[in-house]
């Protein structure tokens, strides 16, 4: 089975996908949102519950509150990446058939949970994380709608390590194409405006 040492440096912070427990927020929400007063008004309507289970979304922490990712969202990266690339005449991911299953069967990440490290090599503490806040539109029955979306983030320059496992060899020049293109399409939320992009090296 070959192997392959990863070390993934973010180029631009990478912000949380998963559902937050609504009690870390619920103080949050009703004093320092910059649009609290939206915000009050959707928690009237829909509920505090419903509104924040919606729009804020967080990391994996362990018990010292330290964020991580799980290979399941490593995996899901390569998935999407060598979908997009198989697009792509001429490439490795191009020459790939039914790329779904070659990696849902023949490629895994060994780490079950990956911590996000800082460049000084020491995890991500709480107090380095943020949040990021944007706007998410939507086009309804009643119009156009606008809503804040929130999610922890941690910084550009943080890192994660992981090592794929590939049963082929053959498909390990696709992994590797997958892991360039994550300098343009990266990790997790909002990839789309460059989120959780990385550059990576075999270490």
């Amino acid at each position: 089975m070959k192997e392959i040492r990863v070390r993934c440096t973010l180029t631009n912070e990478v912000l949380g996908s998963l559902p937050a427990d609504p009690d870390v927020y619920k103080k949050f929400i009703a004093s320092k949102a910059p649009d609290a007063q939206t915000l009050e008004q959707e928690v009237a309507e829909f509920g505090e519950d419903t509104v924040l289970d919606n729009k804020v979304t967080v990391f994996l922490h362990d018990n010292e509150g330290h964020p991580y990712l799980y290979d399941y969202q490593v995996r899901g990266f390569l998935k999407e990446a060598i979908g997009f690339l198989k697009k792509v005449e001429g490439t490795e991911c191009s020459k790939l058939k039914s790329y779904k299953k070659i990696v849902d069967g023949l490629i895994f990440v060994e780490e079950r949970k990956i911590p996000f490290m800082t460049p000084l090599g020491t995890q991500v503490p709480a107090h380095m994380m943020g949040l990021c806040q944007r706007p998410l539109r939507a086009s309804t029955a009643q119009g156009e709608r606008i809503a804040l979306a929130i999610s922890e983030t941690v910084p550009a320059g943080s890192y994660v390590e992981f090592t794929i496992k590939l049963f082929c060899d053959e498909h390990e020049k696709a992994v590797r194409e997958a892991l360039d293109y994550g300098k343009y399409h990266g990790f997790l939320q909002w990839r789309s405006a460059s989120k959780g992009s990385f550059i990576w090296e075999e270490v």
